[in-house]
């Protein structure tokens, strides 16, 4: 990749799990009842045919690794979990009164904070308690995030025998001084572990999460750390880049300096050499900082052209319904979203009243609804049309002004009524949606509030 490129492209922009981006919420037209009601309104549309998904946020956490962007709680005690799970099936009882009919469950993910945090016992009664309310869609997928280190034989099966069939487990990276700033100290003998604990259970799907660009990382740091992982031959793997933005997450990210943290076309070397190593080892770039073998259910669903992105990430199937349950959890209704109290105390107390703990959220108009669908279509197969009349909208041919820069610099096509993203534009694909996005157009941030595209 040209240097020129890394530096005219190398802004400030969103990762774009959501349009709009949760800055761009308009919270002067959202209430929990407008949630309620367009939450209503889609399940009854697409319960039975596709079912819905549910995050669930388990926000414990033992120690504080400083790469870390999601929201956690710190803590050693483990008499936190009865709670927190009585807190989260309380929450799935509002939901299940409020939705009327059995919901129809296609997916659930255990993300955190540290899922294997909590005990055996609290898993299986939280996972219990959920399923005993509901009803399971054909072709469903459960899946959870595992710390190595934390992560048993014992929450390997019983999640198993539960109906889980994916892990994903976050590594990293392997050399020692990366793994002191970052405060993850975590040697290759326990992703060997429970990653091969995992294909003796027989689970299906088996993935590993890598991060370029860590305090300290260099170019050898992270081709080893790809050698190492190949050796394990986890189905997919995230190799995507640290988000550095201390003056979000305060002094979580700053047991290091900013100069500590490699940059511009340094960090971009890190990813370009590290895809190569990727692509020679038999893995296929799925999306933005996505890779999976062919015998993986996400490369399929890339082929097919039916990937979807959310909150989760990147996921193999579309539901139009996504639950949050949890402290600090969005929810995604396709017509509004709404985020859950990040305050666990609070978030206590709004269950303590018989209420969904929604503190904030935003119901979509038609106009975001169409750029939504653009945004999601280039996240996802690298190409969006308007020739359907339903996708068109009054800016686009001020977003073709700015996509023919791109076109010039060689990053996509622009075509009569579509645009399609070139192999050279692929890394480059946060900056097209941006072209989309006409809330960060008419209102730019005054200060820094999203990580760097590159």
């Amino acid at each position: 990749m040209s240097c020129s490129l890394i530096q005219k492209y190398n802004v400030a922009g969103p990762r774009y799990t959501s349009y709009p981006t949760v800055p761009y919420w308009d919270e002067t037209t959202f209430s929990l009842e407008a949630w309620k009601q367009t939450l209503k309104r889609s399940f009854d549309e697409s319960n039975t045919t596709e079912g819905i998904s549910l995050y669930i946020h388990l926000p414990f956490c033992e120690s504080l690794c400083t790469f870390c962007g999601c929201h956690k709680k710190v803590t050693k005690r483990h008499e936190v979990e009865q709670p927190y799970i009585q807190a989260v099936l309380k929450e799935w009882e509002l939901y299940c009164q409020l939705l009327g009919d059995k919901p129809n469950i296609k997916e659930i993910h255990l993300g955190g904070g540290t899922p294997t945090f909590f005990s055996v016992e609290h898993l299986q009664q939280l996972i219990q308690g959920i399923l005993a309310k509901a009803t399971i869609a054909e072709g469903y997928e459960f899946s959870f995030e595992g710390h190595p280190n934390n992560t048993t034989k014992e929450h390997l099966q019983a999640l198993y025998d539960l109906g889980f069939r994916r892990v994903s487990y976050g590594v990293q990276d392997y050399n020692e001084n990366v793994q002191k700033a970052i405060h993850r100290i975590q040697p290759y003998e326990n992703v060997e572990r429970v990653t091969q604990w995992a294909r003796e259970i027989g689970y299906e799907s088996i993935s590993h999460d890598l991060v370029f660009g860590l305090p300290f990382q260099n170019l050898e740091d992270v081709l080893n750390t790809i050698d190492l992982t190949n050796g394990l031959t986890p189905d997919r793997l995230a190799f995507y880049s640290y988000a550095h933005v201390p003056w979000i997450k305060g002094n979580g990210q700053r047991g290091f300096k900013d100069h500590d943290v490699p940059k511009d076309d340094v960090k971009r070397t890190l990813y370009e050499e590290g895809k190569k190593k990727l692509l020679a080892h038999g893995y296929h770039e799925i999306g933005m900082d996505h890779f999976a073998l062919a015998k993986d259910g996400m490369y399929q669903s890339f082929q097919a052209g039916t990937l979807h992105r959310n909150f989760m990430g990147y996921t193999s199937s579309k539901t139009q319904v996504m639950i949050g349950l949890g402290v600090s959890s969005i929810s995604d209704s396709w017509y509004s979203f709404a985020q859950n109290e990040k305050n666990i105390d609070v978030y206590y107390e709004c269950l303590e009243r018989n209420e969904i703990p929604v503190v904030k959220g935003h119901v979509l108009s038609v106009e975001d609804l169409k750029i939504r669908q653009h945004i999601l279509n280039l996240m996802c197969t690298f190409e969006t049309s308007w020739a359907d009349s339903t996708m068109d909208f009054p800016e686009r041919e001020q977003v073709i002004v700015q996509l023919a820069e791109m076109q010039h610099d060689g990053l996509l096509q622009i075509e009569q009524d579509r645009i399609v993203i070139t192999e050279q534009g692929k890394p480059f694909v946060r900056n097209i949606c941006m072209a989309f996005d006409l809330l960060l157009k008419r209102r730019k941030p005054e200060t820094q509030i999203f990580s760097m595209t590159i």
